[in-house]
Protein backbone atom coordinates (compact mmCIF):
# COMPACT_ATOMS: atom_id res chain seq x y z
CA UNK A 1 0.00 0.00 0.00
CA UNK A 2 2.78 2.26 0.67
CA UNK A 3 4.27 1.28 -2.26
CA UNK A 4 1.29 2.15 -4.25
CA UNK A 5 0.86 5.77 -2.76
CA UNK A 6 4.76 6.79 -3.61
CA UNK A 7 4.06 5.56 -7.45
CA UNK A 8 1.05 7.20 -7.43
CA UNK A 9 2.51 10.49 -6.01
CA UNK A 10 5.76 9.90 -8.69
CA UNK A 11 3.18 10.02 -11.56
CA UNK A 12 1.47 12.75 -9.88
CA UNK A 13 4.32 15.16 -9.63
CA UNK A 14 5.69 13.68 -13.38
CA UNK A 15 2.47 15.10 -15.44
CA UNK A 16 3.12 18.65 -14.31
CA UNK A 17 7.32 18.81 -15.55
CA UNK A 18 5.87 17.09 -19.04
CA UNK A 19 3.75 19.73 -19.51
CA UNK A 20 5.62 22.54 -18.42
CA UNK A 21 8.17 21.13 -21.20
CA UNK A 22 5.54 21.31 -23.51
CA UNK A 23 4.52 24.96 -22.89
CA UNK A 24 8.06 26.14 -23.38
CA UNK A 25 8.38 24.19 -26.41
CA UNK A 26 5.60 26.07 -27.86
CA UNK A 27 6.42 29.29 -26.33
CA UNK A 28 9.86 29.04 -27.97
CA UNK A 29 8.40 28.27 -31.51
CA UNK A 30 6.01 30.90 -31.56
CA UNK A 31 8.33 33.33 -30.02
CA UNK A 32 10.96 31.90 -33.18
CA UNK A 33 8.03 32.25 -35.92
CA UNK A 34 7.55 36.10 -34.41
CA UNK A 35 11.33 36.75 -34.62
CA UNK A 36 11.31 34.95 -38.33
CA UNK A 37 8.20 37.36 -39.01
CA UNK A 38 9.74 40.73 -38.25
CA UNK A 39 12.62 39.90 -40.43
CA UNK A 40 10.28 39.30 -43.18
CA UNK A 41 8.75 42.52 -42.96
CA UNK A 42 11.97 44.46 -42.30
CA UNK A 43 13.45 42.42 -45.48
CA UNK A 44 9.91 43.19 -48.35
CA UNK A 45 10.61 46.54 -48.16
CA UNK A 46 14.20 46.09 -49.51
CA UNK A 47 13.51 43.58 -51.77
CA UNK A 48 10.88 45.65 -53.37
CA UNK A 49 12.92 48.41 -53.68
CA UNK A 50 15.59 46.51 -55.24
CA UNK A 51 12.68 46.26 -58.20
CA UNK A 52 13.33 49.81 -58.89
CA UNK A 53 15.16 51.19 -61.44
CA UNK A 54 16.73 54.52 -62.81
CA UNK A 55 15.73 55.57 -66.17
CA UNK A 56 15.20 58.72 -68.06
CA UNK A 57 11.90 60.31 -69.11
CA UNK A 58 11.70 62.25 -72.27
CA UNK A 59 8.83 64.81 -73.59
CA UNK A 60 7.30 63.87 -76.76
CA UNK A 61 9.38 66.12 -78.26
CA UNK A 62 12.27 64.20 -77.02
CA UNK A 63 13.72 66.72 -74.23
CA UNK A 64 14.61 65.16 -71.32
CA UNK A 65 12.51 65.36 -68.04
CA UNK A 66 15.52 63.92 -65.78
CA UNK A 67 15.82 60.69 -64.22
CA UNK A 68 13.28 59.14 -62.29
CA UNK A 69 13.23 56.08 -60.06
CA UNK A 70 10.05 53.62 -61.52
CA UNK A 71 9.11 50.40 -60.50
CA UNK A 72 10.32 47.51 -62.60
CA UNK A 73 7.56 46.08 -65.10
CA UNK A 74 7.44 42.39 -64.78
CA UNK A 75 4.37 40.57 -66.00
CA UNK A 76 3.72 36.57 -66.75
CA UNK A 77 4.02 35.20 -70.19
CA UNK A 78 0.23 35.28 -70.18
CA UNK A 79 0.06 38.38 -70.06
CA UNK A 80 2.76 39.73 -72.60
CA UNK A 81 0.69 37.64 -74.85
CA UNK A 82 -2.59 39.37 -74.23
CA UNK A 83 -0.32 42.70 -74.85
CA UNK A 84 2.00 41.76 -78.02
CA UNK A 85 1.90 40.21 -81.25
CA UNK A 86 3.43 36.48 -82.04
CA UNK A 87 6.30 38.03 -83.57
CA UNK A 88 6.91 41.10 -80.82
CA UNK A 89 6.49 37.90 -78.44
CA UNK A 90 8.89 35.82 -79.57
CA UNK A 91 11.50 38.85 -80.22
CA UNK A 92 10.59 41.02 -77.14
CA UNK A 93 9.93 38.40 -74.65
CA UNK A 94 11.91 35.44 -76.48
CA UNK A 95 15.41 37.00 -77.74
CA UNK A 96 14.07 36.16 -81.35
CA UNK A 97 14.89 38.16 -84.43
CA UNK A 98 12.57 39.46 -86.94
CA UNK A 99 13.89 38.47 -91.02
CA UNK A 100 15.48 41.47 -92.22
CA UNK A 101 13.70 44.11 -94.17
CA UNK A 102 10.81 42.51 -92.82
CA UNK A 103 10.45 44.92 -90.16
CA UNK A 104 7.96 48.47 -90.09
CA UNK A 105 10.72 50.75 -89.04
CA UNK A 106 14.04 49.45 -91.37
CA UNK A 107 13.01 51.88 -93.59
CA UNK A 108 11.25 54.67 -91.46
CA UNK A 109 12.79 58.59 -92.21
CA UNK A 110 10.21 60.05 -89.96
CA UNK A 111 11.29 62.91 -87.25
CA UNK A 112 10.25 61.07 -83.69
CA UNK A 113 11.20 58.83 -80.45
CA UNK A 114 11.61 54.99 -80.47
CA UNK A 115 9.68 54.05 -77.28
CA UNK A 116 9.74 50.72 -76.10
CA UNK A 117 6.95 48.24 -77.27
CA UNK A 118 6.33 46.48 -74.29
CA UNK A 119 6.77 49.77 -71.57
CA UNK A 120 6.63 53.12 -73.53
CA UNK A 121 10.12 53.70 -72.05
CA UNK A 122 12.18 56.27 -74.53
CA UNK A 123 15.11 54.36 -76.27
CA UNK A 124 16.13 55.81 -79.86
CA UNK A 125 15.73 59.53 -80.87
CA UNK A 126 15.64 59.86 -84.80
CA UNK A 127 18.40 62.13 -84.63
CA UNK A 128 20.78 58.96 -84.36
CA UNK A 129 19.18 57.00 -86.60
CA UNK A 130 21.08 55.92 -89.53
CA UNK A 131 20.88 53.69 -93.50
CA UNK A 132 23.25 50.70 -92.41
CA UNK A 133 21.71 48.64 -95.18
CA UNK A 134 21.54 45.45 -92.85
CA UNK A 135 17.62 45.59 -93.25
CA UNK A 136 16.70 46.44 -89.36
CA UNK A 137 16.43 50.06 -87.94
CA UNK A 138 20.47 51.19 -86.82
CA UNK A 139 21.07 54.28 -84.35
CA UNK A 140 24.54 55.22 -83.51
CA UNK A 141 23.09 55.72 -79.98
CA UNK A 142 20.60 55.05 -77.50
CA UNK A 143 18.53 58.28 -76.54
CA UNK A 144 19.73 57.48 -72.82
CA UNK A 145 22.15 54.76 -71.46
CA UNK A 146 20.16 54.58 -68.27
CA UNK A 147 17.24 53.02 -70.54
CA UNK A 148 19.28 50.26 -71.78
CA UNK A 149 20.66 47.27 -70.49
CA UNK A 150 24.13 45.81 -72.36
CA UNK A 151 24.50 42.03 -71.67
CA UNK A 152 26.67 39.24 -73.50
CA UNK A 153 24.93 36.86 -75.51
CA UNK A 154 27.12 33.82 -76.78
CA UNK A 155 23.92 32.08 -78.73
CA UNK A 156 23.77 30.87 -82.24
CA UNK A 157 27.64 30.81 -81.91
CA UNK A 158 28.61 34.12 -81.94
CA UNK A 159 29.94 36.39 -79.29
CA UNK A 160 27.62 39.27 -79.35
CA UNK A 161 25.80 42.35 -77.03
CA UNK A 162 22.82 42.20 -76.49
CA UNK A 163 21.11 44.99 -75.56
CA UNK A 164 17.27 45.07 -73.63
CA UNK A 165 15.07 47.79 -71.82
CA UNK A 166 16.22 48.33 -68.67
CA UNK A 167 12.31 49.06 -67.23
CA UNK A 168 11.15 45.82 -68.53
CA UNK A 169 13.76 43.31 -69.63
CA UNK A 170 12.20 43.58 -73.47
CA UNK A 171 14.62 41.75 -76.10
CA UNK A 172 15.36 44.85 -78.49
CA UNK A 173 18.61 44.21 -80.36
CA UNK A 174 22.29 43.83 -80.33
CA UNK A 175 25.14 46.60 -80.64
CA UNK A 176 27.69 46.43 -83.02
CA UNK A 177 31.65 48.20 -83.15
CA UNK A 178 30.69 48.98 -86.93
CA UNK A 179 28.70 52.20 -86.46
CA UNK A 180 29.23 56.05 -88.08
CA UNK A 181 30.68 58.16 -86.11
CA UNK A 182 31.03 60.37 -83.52
CA UNK A 183 30.22 56.54 -81.48
CA UNK A 184 31.29 54.05 -84.18
CA UNK A 185 28.45 52.15 -82.70
CA UNK A 186 25.66 50.53 -84.64
CA UNK A 187 22.36 49.42 -82.48
CA UNK A 188 20.93 46.90 -84.47
CA UNK A 189 17.29 46.54 -83.27
CA UNK A 190 13.93 44.90 -84.45
CA UNK A 191 11.12 46.88 -85.26
CA UNK A 192 8.44 45.23 -83.31
CA UNK A 193 10.30 46.07 -80.31
CA UNK A 194 10.02 49.20 -80.35
CA UNK A 195 7.04 52.14 -80.85
CA UNK A 196 7.79 54.88 -82.96
CA UNK A 197 5.87 58.32 -82.14
CA UNK A 198 6.41 61.26 -83.81
CA UNK A 199 7.82 64.05 -82.47
CA UNK A 200 5.60 66.92 -80.88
Amino acid sequence: MKFRSQHIRRQTHQGPVHDRRVFLGVGLAVAANTFASKLWAAAEPAAAQSQDVIIENFSASGKSEGTVRVAKIVKSDAQWRAQLSPLAFRVARQEGTEAAFSGEYASNHADGIYRCNCCDTALYDSATKFESGTGWPSFWQPISPKNIVKNSDSSFGMQRDAISCRRCDAHLGHVFDDGPRPTGLRYCMNSVSLRFVKRA
